[in-house]
């Protein structure tokens, strides 16, 4: 892990391009580092002084240029790479690049680039950028940035691969109050991305919250492990822009042409135990919340009010959310009827009536957070004559500090309201105009809590056949076959997963004495690598009674010909029945996605499967508490656990099955796609009736296969 505490705390800072030529980068960094507590030395071989300044031509020439912690490169990217060389030899391990035309622009810019990464290297620099905006860090008034703007100093940390995002972002965070410790703009992150920054400020005693504007994310395993460690004591907020889900024309199985990219950010990101903020209003309400109030302690909230409709839209956002409206115990009930009108109602929303003046605001807040069944309150109040918002301020800030719980507000109303948000800004209580908008940062402190209590497992290793595994897909590289079916279905076996009695019948005679060995009625499916979807060209056959099997493997065998007579047919599989009574056809299903690995799909089977969508994701390797979660989020969990007098159906199989499929595309990362369609559950148990499989056969050659463990 890079120590990169010299980024935000240097005491001698070099701005390599420095000029004071009006409108240049190099200008405007040094007007922004004129508040910084420690030296600014410009550096720019053309000039004497900058801005009254002396200048040096070049960073060697600097006296003690081993003593500057942090050099800033604003030069032309023709010869940026010569001055990091330069910073690199002078000793200087912290370097922030703010110059473009560099890998955003392809060609040259994509070597110079990994030019940089190989000085980087060679010297251990901690790199930020290239063609980032800068680095901010307020407590010492570090503004390497040539942007405007000057947050406040808070406890929150900021990064972004956007810089643009972080120019509008300065402005706007002086305006709301709202404050921020360290902001790093990540650029083509080139060497440091954020991955780094997470371990720094996880490790950071003034970071209480970190925020993340993220485009893409390169190693999504190592993101999931960092941030899951940071995340046990200092919440991460990310906003991940680009959702929409990337095309799947080319995909070979269910699970390819189900999943999309945003599904593997979705479930890496949760797994990874970050908090998903959805935009950026949202992403700086959850900091300022994260930033300035305790955790729920559970999830039933009070709503106190001096306005009825208030209260009611405040309500209706309660019941969209996770959170409850709290019932008041019977003390509180006699309690609040002591110190409000007869005409009120002392229910949860409390309405306090429109007349209330600050010391009934104040004793009804006061009786409400001391409610054993209250963990939080949202305060909502509209102006009036008798109640000051300035005044209501203090108290509400008091309250929370004596009851240590937390409150959010919404004091609806011009400058007066403004006044006041100042004002709770201090207690570190945020202040919102829309209820909905409080609702929803209430409730990012109950899922935070949710973070804080998960307990993260290893994945369990299961006793398998990794060597049979091996040569079932060592037989598929030989014959040069990337698709494979039913005929692979010995893998599942291999990895201890049920499946029916069944074996390939290359002829009818062959067809019926494997029917009459299995004994009854027999599934039939035909086997051919250039046929993935046999279901949609009548290429299967079920409970198939002996006396019909050698003519139905004729009739299979004449779909698939006139369907591509081209089509390599292998034969048909025979296989045991399954009855579908009392059972659930499911899905288990793999696709590689290119970030994060193996991204497993949990849902709904059979042949609805793309039209029902009902699934649930998890990043692999997955633990046995991660895949029970899969098996409880879909919408059609309900008819494993037994809804509607069903019996329950073997849930702890499928739990088991998915930890085991999990185990295998882990053992062997050379499957890049993979689908149990149907995985049928029943009260009895689950089999796998079908199987799917690609495998990437540049990634898995025959000699390698033979000499490694997958």
């Amino acid at each position: 892990m890079p120590d990169l505490s010299g980024l935000f705390t240097p005491d001698r800072v070099a701005i390599i391009g420095a000029n004071d030529e009006e409108g240049s980068v190099g200008r405007a960094l040094l007007k922004n580092l004129s508040s910084f507590d420690g030296d600014v030395i410009p550096v720019n071989p053309n000039l004497e002084t900058v801005l009254g300044c002396e200048c040096y031509s070049v960073i060697g020439d600097v006296p003690d240029a081993a003593s500057i912690d942090l050099a800033v490169v604003a030069v032309p990217a023709t010869v940026a790479v010569d001055v990091v060389r330069q910073i690199g030899n002078a000793g200087i391990t912290d370097v922030v690049i703010i110059t473009a035309g560099f890998s955003e622009t392809g060609g040259e810019g994509e070597k110079r680039e990994q030019e940089l990464i190989d000085i980087a290297e060679e010297y251990d620099l901690n790199l930020v950028g290239p063609n980032c905006i800068g680095i901010i860090s307020t407590p010492s008034g570090l503004n390497a940035t040539f942007v405007r703007g000057e947050p406040p100093v808070g406890s929150i940390s900021f990064m972004s691969q956007s810089g643009a995002l972080i120019a509008a972002v300065l402005g706007w965070a002086a305006q709301h109050g709202v404050g921020f410790k360290d902001i790093a703009s990540l650029g083509n992150e080139a060497v440091l991305d954020e991955i780094d920054f997470i371990e720094e400020w996880g490790d950071d005693p003034d970071t209480d919250v970190i925020l993340a504007y993220l485009e893409d994310i390169d190693d999504g395993q190592r993101f999931i492990k960092t941030a899951r460690d940071v995340t046990r004591e200092t919440p991460i907020v990310v906003i991940k822009s680009g959702r929409t889900e990337a095309g799947a024309e080319a995909a070979a199985s269910h699970t390819g042409s189900i999943a999309g990219s945003e599904d593997a950010y979705e479930a890496g990101l949760h797994q990874a135990g970050t908090l998903r903020a959805m935009n950026i209003e949202e992403v700086f309400d959850y900091g300022q919340v994260l930033a300035g109030q305790p955790l729920l302690e559970d999830d039933d909230i009070a709503v106190v009010t001096n306005g009825g409709g208030p209260g009611v839209l405040t309500t209706d956002a309660v019941s969209d959310s996770r959170l409850r409206i709290a019932e008041f115990g019977d003390g509180v009930g006699v309690e609040l009827a002591d110190v409000l009108p007869g005409e009120a109602d002392v229910a949860n929303p409390l309405d306090i009536i429109g007349d209330a003046d600050i010391d009934r605001f104040r004793e009804s807040l006061d009786i409400v957070l001391s409610g054993e069944s209250v963990a939080g309150a949202i305060v909502l109040c509209v102006p009036t004559e008798t109640l000051g918002f300035d005044d209501l301020a203090d108290a509400i800030g008091d309250l929370q500090g004596r009851h240590e719980k937390p409150v959010v507000t919404c004091l609806m109303g011009g400058e007066e309201a403004d006044r006041a948000a100042n004002t709770l800004e201090s207690y570190g209580i945020p202040n919102y105009f829309d209820p909905e908008r409080a609702v929803s940062s209430l409730e990012v402190l109950a899922k935070y809590r949710d973070v804080t209590e998960r307990e993260y497992e290893s994945p369990e290793a299961f006793d398998i056949e990794k060597e049979r595994a091996r040569e079932i897909l060592l037989q598929a590289a030989e014959r040069d076959v990337a698709h494979l079916g039913v005929e692979a279905v010995e893998l599942l076996d291999a990895y201890g997963i049920p499946i029916p009695p069944s074996d390939l019948a290359e002829s009818a005679s062959e067809a019926e004495s494997i029917a009459e060995e299995i004994g009854g009625p027999v599934a039939m499916k035909i086997v051919s690598p250039d046929i993935l979807h046999k279901s949609d060209i009548g290429g299967v056959e079920v409970d198939v009674p002996i006396e019909a099997v050698r003519g139905t493997y004729r009739t299979l065998r004449e779909r698939a010909i006139d369907h591509d007579s081209d089509a390599t047919v292998l034969g048909v599989q025979i296989q045991e029945f399954v009855d579908p009574d009392e059972s659930t056809e499911t899905i288990v299903g793999v696709k590689r996605d290119p970030q994060f690995g193996h991204l497993m799909m949990f849902g709904l089977g059979g042949i609805f499967v793309q039209v029902f969508d009902d699934t649930a994701f998890r990043v692999a390797p997955i633990s046995e508490r991660e895949a029970r979660e899969m098996t409880e989020e879909i919408q059609a969990a309900p008819m494993l656990q037994g809804a509607r007098g069903r019996t329950p159906a073997d849930v702890d199989g499928v739990v088991e099955i998915i930890q085991r499929i999990s185990q295998l595309v882990t053992d062997f990362p050379a499957i890049t796609e993979l689908d149990i369609n149907p995985l049928v559950v029943s009260p009895e148990g689950v089999h796998a009736i079908d199987l799917r499989l690609t495998v990437d056969r540049e990634a898995l050659p025959v000699g390698k296969l033979r000499e490694t463990d997958g």
